[in-house]
């Protein structure tokens, strides 16, 4: 993995590539918010010269940055990239613009640098990884797991969304619990599911209706095996829910541990972490949607505990935590432009 030491520095020159989706809107609103910033460039092949909010009609009054084609962008003249296209996309635009020569930072949100271990794409994205050698330069951006090693890094690989909530819940667990098997129900809004319609965010599909989906075979779990450890037990059953923003989580397991216990380990993991709120009870949805926080509350009876997570799948499971990402390879407090 390529190191360097930060230094801070102001008027961070960034630009956002393949910035037509839901995760490049919320990607452009926090960016154009940050103090720190100047946003220069948003790409979109399909709206190359039309305003950005043509395409998200919210940023409308906030900027009047038009879309750019991929090949404009002068990326001599940018500090950071956010990549915010498709799986199996990401990996062509890094391997482009190294084929250019860039030299600054990149924060890639595609699943395409987030696994170690290049077979696993095959099995989990059913791609054969078209450059292998490029996966140990980026490190995975799990800000408050890796802070010291992304504030070394060039290239992060931005976690999904599930993987983010997911993570962050089991991480206090798997040490202290090791051989405990984790059973897992977590429900997701429409925007998970991308801004291409489909039957499962068709609005009478999913509007007053539940379902699952990928049970048990959910493209997230290596994230979690490679953070938490390969000898991690769990059982995870994804939902589709009737909302548009937030991922919401319930985690139960056996063991004779107490809610002090529980609550110890996770002051002890995140209770320095602004990004992170640890409540005396166990959270809802609601007040976290729209913010960059992840929630985070424990509960225990005689043999048994739970606990809750509950992130906004694109900010904090996309585009906050990219921008929490670069604050900390620029060497910037963690939270700026967040709060």
């Amino acid at each position: 993995m390529a190191m360097q030491t930060n230094s801070p520095k102001t008027s961070l020159r960034v630009a956002v590539l393949h910035g037509g989706g839901y995760v490049g809107m919320w990607m452009i609103e926090l960016l154009l918010r940050h103090p720190e910033v100047s946003l220069k460039w948003v790409t979109s092949r399909s709206g190359a010269g039309r305003p950005v909010y043509s395409v998200h009609p919210t940023l409308f009054g906030k900027t009047s940055l038009l879309f750019s084609a991929p090949e404009e962008v002068d990326y001599n003249e940018v500090d950071v990239v956010f990549i915010t296209a498709e799986h199996k996309q990401g990996v062509y635009v890094v391997m482009n613009l190294l084929e250019q020569g860039y030299k600054g930072k990149i924060i890639d949100l595609s699943a395409d640098f987030r696994f170690e271990d290049a077979s696993l794409y095959p099995t989990w994205f059913g791609y054969e990884h078209p450059a292998p050698d490029l996966l140990p330069l980026f490190q995975y951006g799990l800000v408050e797991v890796y802070e010291t090693l992304i504030r070394e890094s060039r290239y992060v690989a931005n976690p999904g969304c599930f993987a983010t909530a997911l993570n962050l819940a089991l991480y206090p667990l798997s040490g202290s619990l090791s051989g405990t098997h984790f059973h897992i129900t977590a429900m997701t809004g429409a925007s998970g599911s991308g801004n291409k319609a489909s039957a499962g965010t068709h609005f009478p599909n999913r509007n007053g209706n539940v379902r699952t989906y990928k049970v048990l075979n959910h493209q997230h779990q290596p994230e979690i095996l490679q953070t938490c450890g390969a000898e991690t037990r769990f059982s995870f059953v994804p939902v589709s829910g009737p909302w548009t923003y937030g991922i919401w989580a319930s985690i139960q397991f056996s063991a004779e541990v107490t809610k002090k216990q529980l609550d110890e380990w996770y002051y002890e993991a995140y209770g320095n972490q602004p990004g992170i709120r640890l409540w005396p009870s166990l959270p809802e949805l609601l007040p976290v949607v729209g913010t960059p926080f992840c929630d985070l509350g424990t509960a225990a009876g005689k043999r048994e505990g739970v606990v809750v997570v509950a992130i906004d799948n694109l900010w904090k499971g996309a585009a906050s935590q990219a921008i929490q990402n670069m604050n900390l390879m620029t060497g910037l407090p963690v939270m700026k432009g967040l709060l």
